[in-house]
């Protein structure tokens, strides 16, 4: 048996599919498991686990043959799939890709703001009709938008919504009245008292059990008028309460980038919507996100073999990285 440490790369089938992970193969013995079944076969003396697949939530079921794991590498910034109760309650550290989708994420958001404001879908249904109808727009400058997520990702999406002249205000764990970039913090049990003032409400959140359903047919009721912007998880959301305030006007529209069941099923009312936006959880992904993520992790690994605190440990009781 070899006396390098046993790297398992969980959703993948081979090297090709994790941007420049050969560099570290000479350090390391690399597997991979590109399904359930070659990851049973190959966690049992396994020290490291990337999980390639962020959706995955297989390494729950292989869990028990898991003996020697020492640390979960995962490629998303959520890490919902992996914290199971055995998971939460062991010594295994979990890191995740805090810090790589920020600025795709924050990009996402700015452009779904101008498309609902410069009423770009219509304008799209209209060239496809070869309709030609003058309209006026609205600014994004001076609206307010709140974001609901303080983290790295909520930072950024504030940071470049700040710059394009809109107003910012987030919701944390907490509340703060001085923030080099929000110009103020709620905290989330101040959330009704936050939503009625904005026209653009943003949803990075991790999922937690404190987040989910946190944003149901009250707290839409409060938004009057305003647009929902998720990039987060569909389990933070009443998707059946949303559909009625989208149909009904309380909402004037919605983007949703994420939704409790994906792929949204065909049956969705939400496919249909005039003034809904439905993409297929892409908003952080962008052409070499791959690579920027396997760099993370091999500077990771780097760490973890020269005994270095590593980059982005997640809190398993928050769900998240405690900043």
């Amino acid at each position: 048996m070899s006396s390098q440490p046993v790297v398992l790369i969980q959703g993948a089938a081979d090297a090709a599919e994790v941007p420049g992970i050969e560099r570290v193969s000479a350090d390391v013995e690399l597997r991979f498991a590109g399904d359930e079944h070659a990851l049973r076969a190959a966690i049992t003396d396994t020290e490291i686990l990337l999980g390639w697949n962020f959706r995955a939530a297989d390494l729950r079921e292989v869990w028990p043959q898991a003996t020697r794991l020492k640390w979960v590498q995962w490629s998303g910034a959520g890490v919902d799939a992996v914290l199971f109760p055995d998971l939460v309650r062991s010594d295994v550290v979990l890191t995740n890709m805090r810090g790589v989708f920020d600025r795709a994420m924050a990009e996402y958001t700015l452009g779904l703001m101008l498309a609902m404001a410069k009423s770009f879908p219509q304008t799209l249904r209209l060239q496809a009709g070869k309709t030609w109808r003058h309209r006026l727009t609205e600014s994004v400058h001076g609206k307010r938008a709140l974001i609901i997520g303080v983290g790295s990702i909520g930072r950024e999406v504030a940071r470049l919504l700040a710059a394009a002249g809109l107003r910012v205000s987030g919701v944390g764990r907490s509340r703060r009245t001085q923030d080099p970039v929000f110009e103020r913090i709620y905290a989330s049990g101040e959330l009704l008292d936050a939503l009625p003032a904005a026209d653009y409400v943003v949803v990075v959140v991790p999922s937690t059990a404190q987040s989910r359903g946190m944003l149901g047919a009250r707290e839409f009721q409060a938004m009057q008028g305003a647009r929902l912007i998720n990039l987060a998880r569909g389990d933070i959301i009443d998707e059946r309460a949303l559909c009625a305030a989208l149909g009904n006007g309380t909402l004037a529209g919605a983007a949703l980038d994420v939704f409790a069941s994906e792929p949204l099923p065909e049956s969705s009312p939400l496919w249909e919507m005039p003034n809904v936006i439905v993409s297929p959880h892409m908003s952080g992904d962008y052409l070499d996100h791959k690579r920027d993520m396997a760099d993370l992790f091999i500077d990771n690994l780097q760490r973890y073999r020269t005994g270095q605190p590593l980059r982005n440990v997640v809190d398993k009781a928050l769900g998240f990285v405690a900043a």
